[in-house]
């Protein structure tokens, strides 16, 4: 998989079976447990799909899963609605993003972001959306994608989007 620079030794791979999903352990039991007992089930259904970052020795050292929804038109800010129907319209959802304990404040978290971003927008060349939207857990989280230029939804301050010509202008301009 192309994009984001990893640490030597990392590698990225869709989510199999057999990868050690019940080891990993980032310390927020709801997304160690989408990891353990859901994202195969839903990957296998395909309802979203789940990509993990493993180090030198097989472990997951981090993960994010992806899917496509829809956001009514009216839960999205005027200025991001200008010139679009008045509808359900379709997004990218970055359901799940996780880092192992073991590897935190080495930045793999900013890693998973930016490559889950990458995939995002390659995806939009056949399927296309108007926002990448995803949900937060804790102010902490929420302040890391804010970081990354993610807004708050109008009337849900934990529910966070990105628009695609945002997405766009990140990817065409990387820092």
């Amino acid at each position: 998989m192309s994009g984001v620079k990893l640490p030597q030794g990392f590698r990225w791979e869709r989510l199999r079976q057999d990868h050690p999903r019940r080891q990993f352990s980032s310390g927020q039991s709801e997304v160690d447990d989408w990891l353990r007992a859901k994202a195969w089930q839903h990957q296998k259904k395909h309802l979203s799909v789940t990509k993990v970052l493993l180090d030198e020795s097989e472990r997951i050292a981090g993960y994010y899963t992806v899917a496509t929804g829809q956001v009514d038109f009216s839960d999205l800010p005027v200025d991001a609605t200008k010139r679009l129907p008045r509808r359900a319209l379709p997004v990218a959802i970055l359901a799940w993003l996780g880092v192992s304990a073991d590897y935190q404040g080495q930045g793999l978290g900013r890693l998973l972001l930016a490559q889950s971003l990458r995939d995002c927008y390659e995806a939009g060349d056949t399927f296309a959306f108007v926002a990448v939207i995803l949900d937060c857990l804790n102010d902490d989280v929420k302040r890391f994608y804010q970081k990354w230029d993610f807004e708050e939804l109008p009337g849900h301050p934990y529910r966070l989007f990105l628009s695609h010509r945002q997405l766009e202008a990140m990817m065409k301009n990387p820092t």
